[in-house]
């Protein structure tokens, strides 16, 4: 286990990562905001989160125009599945690879250059002056960079147990060019959406279901409770399987009854796991909770989406959102606070500041999901999805402001 806020895992997705001591890397000397990747990609992703959701609600809303590379809707989709996400996945990985590997992180000039050719996306696709092939292109490299830098550090560290996260981001990168194919094209985007949010889900529950777990047993430790969780069992290896086959299901038969059954099961038995862990015993630390409340959305998510198949759920875009704005909005804040505080040698303890943003981002998740039918929206529900957007955006933009002073500057412990 480091100390540093990420943990040595996952050494694979059936055997419990050993506990080990962090590496030693040269001396770095260059600016203390490209030291590291969470650093930039933290930073960016939560100012580009928190503004996207407000001009998606005021373009929505029809206050304001937006003249996008693609309709609204699809300019929304894709800055939120493959803009803001790949950032907080850049981020989190190119931290922690380093710990898995044992080798030199990215940081300096290219740490720069790939944090430039993400931003580059963000822009061209927003304000498409260089066109539909070649803002495709620049944005499509990114994900495809990440993945390449992932699958070097793997083989050259002959890291073999890691090599499901390259194939996961793999994917991501592929979903988000077949987004680009489709878009351009003005077919549908419906099937990488669809692989770019199972993809997701998997990520959540493989790494997430691991953090959780792991950070919940040293929070035991630390405080003498008794009968601390393990951090794999075959309830865990069986939970993994049941959402990959209901993932792949989805993926290939979105209107199947047999997938919805598939995903009902999936979710139960993510929740079954998510009890095991006792995270109710955390209330007296937010930091490791947000963790256990970030994996429940996983489940209710899968809930959600099965239970709108076999149509006693409302919606599929509303279940959609279970996992959008509820799962990764929460499970990546969780994630961003937690190792900027202990990548910057502060003490991993969640301040008045940090739990208001864990109470900001679940108000809007809960407020998005419940909100009447935006496909035919009424005052009602642009004042709904306005305090939504509020709340959610509220916690990313409370993170830059609360942490980036935390990102740019050197770590207390240098």
């Amino acid at each position: 286990m480091t100390d540093k806020g990420l943990p040595t895992v996952p050494q694979s997705v059936v055997v419990p990562a050993e506990e080990e001591d962090e590496p030693t890397f040269p001396r770095y000397d260059g600016p203390a905001f490209l030291s590291y990747g969470f650093r930039p990609f933290f930073l960016g992703a939560a100012v580009f989160a928190g503004l996207l959701i407000l001009v998606w609600v005021a373009v929505f809303a029809g206050l304001v125009r937006g003249e996008f590379l693609y309709p609204a809707r699809e300019w929304h989709v894709h800055e939120m599945l493959f803009g803001y996400l790949p950032a907080l996945i850049a981020g989190f990985l190119l931290t922690a690879m380093p710990n898995w590997t044992d080798r030199i992180p990215l940081r300096g000039v290219p740490l720069l250059l790939l944090f430039l050719l993400w931003l580059a996306g963000r822009l061209l696709v927003a304000v498409p002056v260089a066109g539909g092939l070649t803002t495709a292109g620049v944005d499509g490299a990114f994900l495809v960079i990440l993945a390449a830098y992932i699958w070097r550090e793997v083989i050259a560290a002959r890291s073999w147990d890691r090599a499901p996260i390259g194939v996961l981001v793999s994917f991501f990168a592929g979903a988000n060019i077949l987004f680009h194919l489709s878009a351009l094209q003005g077919r549908p985007t419906d099937f990488p959406e669809r692989l770019a949010l199972s993809v997701m889900t998997l990520m959540l529950t493989v790494i997430g279901g691991r953090l959780t777990p792991t950070f919940t047993r040293e929070f035991f430790i630390n405080e003498k409770i008794p009968r601390p969780p393990e951090v794999f069992s075959r309830v865990d290896r069986v939970a993994i399987v049941l959402v990959l086959l209901a993932a792949i299901g989805w993926i290939a038969q979105p209107e199947s009854q047999s997938t919805g059954v598939m995903l009902i099961v999936s979710g139960v038995a993510s929740l079954v796991r998510l009890m095991r862990w006792k995270g109710w015993l955390t209330w007296r630390e937010p930091l490791v909770l947000i963790l256990h409340v970030g994996y429940g959305w996983v489940g209710l998510f899968l809930l959600a989406l099965g239970g709108s198949i076999l149509e006693f759920w409302p919606s599929t875009a509303n279940a959609v959102h279970v996992l959008t704005s509820g799962a990764m909005g929460t499970m990546t804040l969780a994630v961003m606070t937690r190792a900027s505080l202990g990548h910057t040698g502060r003490p991993r303890h969640a301040d008045q500041l940090t739990v208001a943003m864990y109470l900001l981002v679940n108000a809007g998740a809960l407020l998005r999901i419940f909100a009447p039918n935006a496909e035919t929206p009424t005052v009602l529900t642009h004042a709904i999805l306005g305090l939504s957007a509020l709340g959610w955006s509220g916690a990313y933009l409370l993170f830059a402001v609360h942490y980036g002073p935390y990102l740019v500057r050197p770590s207390l412990d240098e």
